[in-house]
């Protein structure tokens, strides 16, 4: 399978890919904070910060975590009424540093004429967005499936007014992830669009896949989901557990890992610039896209075995990397909108 030979090159991946180490972020002075919305399990908006008519930054705490973390709330143009939520993930680095949607896209300007909340959490570097076995040395007490399954979208539909509709985005790492939430918890995400994932994660080749993203920012993958044996990585893997994604809208694409439009010197997409961006973006970019590319192709015919209509795109070009993505979140938006009760536009 592709994937493996990804895998021998991932750890010589820069952080257009891949994530940084991350700490917890520090609480905001009592004196800034705004009036709380609380949860019966104490995860809590502790602070609400208004940057400009429509950016709110939220200080959501979570109590599965015992600790705050930042999320990002674009509005929408009409707050009239009660509209519906985007969660967009990002990829390894967790939406932390420049590899983000806000820095490497024009996502918030594609959706600003839409009916939505758009809502991107920030922090789960390397995480999955799972539920972790066991806290890590490095990452600590790591529950971000709880967090955004459970403890986050009753504050953000408190908070925003919102009509509990929602739907969800990931790219890389999160591609992934967005596979498993809706799975995880039924009828919470309608839709969902999964750009440059890989669903297979319990068999060697996928297993190997996420133990060198987690380590990549010093984790530790035996304290994700245990060793190769543990159930509970088949229990966590999209592809074996497809059969919960029926009724969703869902999205997948993927690129092929050759050098498209966006593979060239200049390109505002490459995170770092430069020549040696370039260079690592065609050639470990590419090779993880063709790694990719084989998962979404073996997903997409698991939800045709399944009998669920999914819509993908495996794009005849096209390395690791935001300029794509970009283009992807534009192309989904069809398939997002009918899970979120809109019509595209």
């Amino acid at each position: 399978m592709a994937i493996m030979i990804a895998a021998g090159v991932l750890a010589a991946t820069s952080a257009s890919f891949m994530p940084a180490a991350e700490a917890a972020p520090a609480a905001n002075d009592p004196g800034d904070r705004g009036v709380s919305v609380v949860a019966p399990d104490g995860s809590r908006i502790v602070n609400t910060h208004a940057d400009g008519d429509r950016h709110l930054v939220l200080t959501v705490f979570s109590a599965a975590m015992n600790s705050e973390f930042t999320v990002e709330v674009q509005r929408p143009a009409d707050t009239s009424v009660p509209r519906p939520v985007l969660y967009l993930l990002s990829g390894g680095s967790g939406g932390k540093g420049p590899a983000t949607w806000d820095h490497e896209t024009h996502a918030t300007d594609f959706l600003a004429d839409k009916d939505i909340n758009v809502v991107q959490p920030v922090g789960g570097a390397a995480s999955y967005y799972a539920d972790w076995r066991a806290p890590d040395p490095r990452l600590g007490v790591v529950k971000w499936k709880t967090y955004l399954t459970e403890e986050l979208p009753p504050l953000i539909d408190a908070a925003l007014g919102a009509n509990g509709v929602n739907a969800i985005a990931g790219v890389s790492m999160s591609g992934t992830s967005v596979l498993q939430l809706p799975i995880a918890k039924p009828g919470l995400y309608r839709s969902v669009a999964a750009y440059s994932g890989c669903a297979q994660i319990a068999d060697p080749a996928g297993q190997a896949f996420v133990r060198l993203t987690v380590a990549y920012s010093g984790g530790d993958a035996q304290n994700m989901y245990g060793p190769p044996d543990d159930p509970m990585w088949a229990a966590n893997d999209p592809y074996v557990n497809a059969a919960g994604l029926r009724g969703v809208d869902l999205y997948l694409s993927s690129g092929n890992g050759m050098p498209g439009p966006y593979d060239k010197a200049g390109d505002r997409h490459l995170v770092g610039g430069g020549a040696g961006a370039l260079a690592n973006q065609i050639l470990v970019g590419g090779v993880i896209e063709a790694a990719v590319d084989q998962c979404t192709r073996a997903m997409a015919n698991r939800l045709a075995q399944l009998g669920i209509p999914a819509t993908t795109e495996l794009r005849p070009y096209g390395t690791h990397s935001w300029g794509y993505w970009d283009d992807e979140l534009a192309a989904s938006w069809p398939v997002l909108a009918h899970g979120l009760g809109l019509t595209a536009g």
